[in-house]
């Protein structure tokens, strides 16, 4: 039994704000260099992991609960009604296709991965006792979500998967790990443009035609009006709304006698599915969606961390499973290449393409104003492609795991 300072749901609650909105203070007010390598999500995720573990808040709570009933939903409703697939392909071009080749990259990348993983680590002849547990499926999966989209994906994926907080704490290490490494190399191969666009033949004027593009689909955001602002209230929970009604009655799905749809998948497909109808109407004009969905899954992100019991944490697993996150990143790499060589495009695509998977709508801007300032609208527009996709692509990635290495 965990003797909490804090009880109360209300002052739960009040303390994971306060932990988000703290470090993203200390970020904007020192601008201290260590935020370029452990970001503010890890902080947020780490600090309530030490307030729960000291007592100060407990391990399970009712806002807990009512963060993973409803929060997280409204917060698919709210990024995914952003979405503009039909942008982004008018003016970054064939370079979606490589996009979408890297999102297969990281599919087929963490089924492969985690297959390694068990074959070094179950069976009689197992050359090598790896400390990767069988259900890291769903660890898979996990930062398959963040891969193909973002931190919303991340978390969405792991609620949709049943993981434990343990599970969580393996996807985020192995997320920071892999990025350390992989963001150089993106921002580092614009050293290599001329050399790079002469070996993939990339035609004459590519370049500054998505600029052109990029120029046009640049729209600046209103203050929302209160009108607005009740307008994405009742777009984000009437889609919740449905979205948990119906996952209560659909029964869960069985393939080869595991459970691949269970009521936590069917209600993250349900709402995205909606959230994307959503997004192909006027709906997706209205202001702030973005900011307060971003704000809602920081907040999420502090309660799966207030949910991890370090007294029972195996941390064994995790260097097993970033070792398996650095080959993943490779297959992901590969992939993005030879689409580069397929469709033409020049490196700077390539790199934000690569940006838009594995850092999300966070990092893809970084990336793009690097290579090409211009082009950083429509490295937001690509990102949000992933945004679109990786809830469903996460899920699968681990049903994948669960199904054939399981």
């Amino acid at each position: 039994m965990n003797p909490a300072l804090i009880t109360s749901p209300v002052g739960v609650m009040t303390v994971l704000v306060a932990v988000v909105g703290f470090w993203f203070w200390l970020n904007r007010v020192t601008n201290w260099k260590i935020f370029n390598y452990l970001p503010p999500l890890l902080w947020i995720y780490a600090s309530p992991v030490l307030l729960s573990n000291t007592g100060v808040i407990p391990f399970s709570s009712p806002a807990y609960d009512f963060l993973r009933a409803y929060g997280l939903p409204v917060f698919i409703v709210l990024m995914l009604i952003k979405v503009d697939i039909l942008g982004a392909v008018r003016v970054m071009g064939k370079g979606v296709f490589v996009m979408l080749l890297g999102t297969a990259g990281v599919v087929l990348g963490g089924f492969l991965a985690y297959l390694l993983g068990q074959s070094l680590h179950t069976g009689p002849d197992a050359w090598l006792r790896f400390p990767l547990p069988e259900d890291s499926w769903k660890t898979f999966g996990t930062l398959a979500g963040s891969w193909i989209g973002g931190t919303g994906n991340m978390t969405a994926a792991h609620a949709a998967l049943d993981g434990n907080s343990e599970q969580m704490t393996m996807a985020a290490a192995a997320d920071q790990m892999v990025y350390l490494i992989w963001l150089p190399i993106l921002l580092g191969s614009k050293a290599f443009a001329d050399r790079f666009n002469r070996w993939m033949k990339v035609p004459d004027g590519r370049i500054r035609a998505m600029e052109r593009a990029a120029a046009e689909a640049t729209v600046e955001e209103k203050a929302p009006s209160m009108v607005q602002f009740v307008s994405l209230a009742l777009v984000a929970l009437g889609c919740t709304w449905i979205a948990v009604s119906l996952s209560e009655v659909l029964p869960p799905v069985a393939l080869a006698g595991a459970t691949i749809i269970s009521g936590s998948t069917w209600l993250i497909l349900i709402v995205t599915t909606l959230a994307l109808m959503a997004s192909a109407t006027p709906i997706r004009q209205l202001p702030a969606a973005q900011n307060i969905a971003i704000a809602i899954i920081y907040v999420y992100v502090a309660r799966i961390g207030a949910t991890m019991d370090l007294s029972q944490a195996d941390f064994s697993t995790v260097g097993a499973f970033v070792l398996m996150a650095y080959v993943w990143i490779a297959i992901h790499g590969a992939f993005i290449l030879f689409g580069a060589w397929l469709f033409r495009v020049d490196v700077h695509t390539v790199a934000i393409a690569s940006a838009a998977n594995i850092g999300g709508a966070a990092s893809a801007p970084v990336v793009a104003a690097h290579h090409r300032e211009s082009l950083v609208p429509a490295s937001i527009l690509m990102a949000m492609i992933g945004y679109a996709l990786g809830n469903y692509l996460a899920i699968l990635t681990g049903r994948l795991g669960q199904l054939f290495g399981g």
